[in-house]
Order: C-alpha cells, then structure tokens, then sequence
C-alpha cells in the first residue's frame, strides 16, 4: 500500500513524456511577473492619482476660522473643484483595475499651542473638508479623515504667521 500511494505521488511529481521539465516552473514565474507588472501599474496610477490631488488640493485649499472647524467664507467653489477632482480620481483608479482604497483627508495644523488640542483640531477640520466633499458628490464610504496635528509640517520651522498659515492645511492623497 505504502509503495502504491508512493509511485502515485512520483507519477503526478514527474512531467509528461516529452514535456520539458521548466515548462511548470516557467509558467508559475510568469504568474509573479504578471503579478508583479499589475501592482507596478497600479502603483504609477496611485501615483499619478495623489500628484494631482496633492496639487489641485493646494490650489483649492479652504481656510478656516481661528482655532475651529468652521470653514471661512468663500469656500464654496473650491470645495466643488476639489470633489470634481476626487470623482475624476476615482474613475482613474476604477478604470485602472485599481481596488482596495480610500480617498484619505489629512489636516494638519501649526505648532502653536496644544498638541493634543491640535491634534483634535487637525481632525475635527479633516472631517469638516470630508463632509463638504461628500455634500458635493464624493461618496462618503470612499473617504476617511485623519489629523495629524504638527507633526508633518509643510514648513520649518513655522515662526512667522506666513509660514504657520501654510502649516494650516489639509491634503487628499488614495491609500489601497
């Protein structure tokens, strides 16, 4: 019995009369590189995808009141320039075979005061800019706000009101 279920397994192990043993082999590894070659071109198309939001999220950045959440007066048309970007963003990705992500909201704030406060802050205007993208279209399923507090200044060191307003920012980015 041990003999049969033995020569089975030599059987199934060794390749058919005239096939070249690699064949197998050659195939599995054309797999990975298939594989391989579809996450490469879904990651130039992430990519592609955040440059754009990155930039267009500069443009069209919202301010907000001092040490609030409430969004100053004129944000109306950005906030529509910006959800039309995330809906061609997302056609991109879905066009692209690309699966699995999440329009994420990042705020930030400067280093003044608190940074446990500006943590709280930092989200609390993450969520405000979420809201206002799902208002105008942006499913609310595809985005998620996160603050980040000071912690990733755009510029350093923020002593001078000009450079703390540019600490106080929000931007887009596609996490898979």
């Amino acid at each position: 019995m041990k003999r049969a279920v033995l020569l089975g397994i030599l059987l199934v192990s060794v390749p058919a009369v005239g096939q070249n043993p690699l064949d197998s082999i050659k195939e599995k590894a054309g797999g990975v590189v298939a594989k391989e070659g579809k996450k490469a071109a879904s990651k130039a198309v992430i990519d592609k995808v955040n440059a754009k939001l990155l930039a267009e999220g500069r443009k069209n950045q919202c301010s907000f009141k001092v040490d609030s959440d409430e969004l100053a007066p004129g944000c109306d048309a950005k906030a529509k320039r910006l959800a039309s970007t995330l809906i061609d963003a997302k056609k991109t990705l879905s066009g692209s075979g690309v699966t699995g992500w999440k329009f994420v909201v990042y705020g930030h704030t400067d280093s003044t005061g608190d940074a446990q406060h500006n943590k709280e802050l930092s989200q609390k205007r993450a969520a405000a800019i979420a809201r206002e993208l799902s208002a105008r279209g942006v499913p609310k399923d595809d985005i998620e706000a996160v603050g980040m507090g000071a912690d990733k200044p755009l510029v350093k060191p923020d002593d001078t009101e000009a450079k703390r307003a540019k600490n106080r920012r929000y931007e887009i980015q596609v996490r898979i």
